[in-house]
């Protein structure tokens, strides 16, 4: 029989604000904004006159898990359930953690024990002993820089508000994946936007303060047409103003364009439903773009392309090269718009 599919994020809100609980909670992985989020969620859950006698707050760095399962044995008074939050689980060592895992493996029932590791990922016997005993394991996943704009863009549509893909990218270029600052600009748009208005580049610029010419959005869209008159000006941009954008961030879309590129030369349908289907595009603006970018590279420009854009991301970290990061990119702009397509 296969097992159940992890509960996600919107899951174990809805579950929580239908008040179905489960005796355990993990919270584990690498992005600490979904561990955060859900926190606030379960801190919520009694009223403040319950909270008296039947919530506490433990960090883990500072409490025996001695103390812990006492706190977790007790029973609630005046209310259904008890809530003991553990947090900072990451910093203490395996084997000290590892002595919760007969109380996990068989909780109290009106207990709602929460053990938050943030920013790391839990022991798979800590793991098997919380769904042993019916709890619930969330593993917060780093959302990458390629699909920040899909998460966003969904956050948006949740304000009540719709979004421009450039918009998007714009966003990302500036506030890079920190999800909380990210969410936090979005709702400070939400609050000055009417309902169902466009988060447009002007929206952006105006309110955030990106430039609507000069992003990433623009670069890659540059490159697409091989204009290398508006491409080294964006670069130059870049340069002027390292804050506009991280060349991290943006080698990482550049990168994202060229391998989407390769993958549409290859693909058995380059019919416009057939790529669409095969890059998962959102648009037709990106459907655009990709065969822009066809009618100006070929697969083994593409190629080379790609590496050069690798050899970037390892050179800027200080891995055989001492120059700057944006004489690098300056480079590297450089060789895609001037690709042989050597190999």
């Amino acid at each position: 029989m296969a097992a159940a599919p992890a509960p996600t994020f919107p899951d174990i809100r809805k579950a929580l604000k239908a008040r179905r609980f489960a005796p355990v909670y993990l919270l584990h992985g690498a992005e600490g904004y979904f561990i955060d989020e859900l926190v606030k969620d379960f801190d919520s859950i009694l009223s403040d006159d319950e909270k008296v006698f039947n919530q506490y707050t433990l960090f883990a760095p500072e409490t025996e898990p001695g103390q812990v399962l006492d706190v977790c044995r007790r029973i609630p008074m005046m209310a259904e359930h008890q809530v003991v939050i553990l947090k900072e689980a990451q910093a203490v060592r395996a084997d000290k953690l590892a002595k919760l895992i007969p109380y996990l493996s068989s909780p109290t029932p009106t207990t709602i024990l929460v053990v938050c590791v943030r920013g790391a990922d839990a022991k798979k016997d800590i793991e098997k002993a919380v769904v042993k005993g019916g709890g619930v394991v969330f593993y917060s996943k780093k959302v990458s820089d390629y699909n920040i704009p899909a998460v966003i863009g969904t956050y948006i549509r949740e304000k009540g508000l719709s979004a421009e893909q450039k918009a998007l990218e714009m966003l990302r270029d500036f506030v890079g994946n920190d999800l909380s600052r990210l969410y936090n600009e979005i709702d400070k748009l939400a609050t000055l936007l009417p309902p169902r208005a466009a988060v447009t580049p002007e929206v952006i610029e105006l309110n955030i303060g990106v430039s609507k010419e000069y992003n990433t959005y623009e670069l890659v869209d540059a490159l697409a047409a091989r204009n290398a008159e508006r491409a080294f000006r964006i670069a130059a941009y870049f340069r002027a103003n390292p804050k506009a954008a991280p060349l991290v961030m943006v080698a990482a879309s550049i990168f994202a364009f060229f391998a989407d590129l390769l993958v549409a030369y290859y693909a058995a349908d380059k019919s416009d439903k057939g790529l669409t289907d095969e890059l998962g595009l959102r648009n037709n603006f990106a459907l655009k773009r990709v065969r822009l970018g066809m009618s100006r590279y070929n697969a083994f420009q593409i190629i080379e392309i790609i590496g050069a854009i690798r050899r970037f991301d390892i050179n800027s970290k200080g891995v055989l090269s001492r120059q700057n990061e944006h004489q690098l990119f300056h480079e590297l702009i450089h060789h895609i718009l001037t690709a042989p397509g050597r190999i």
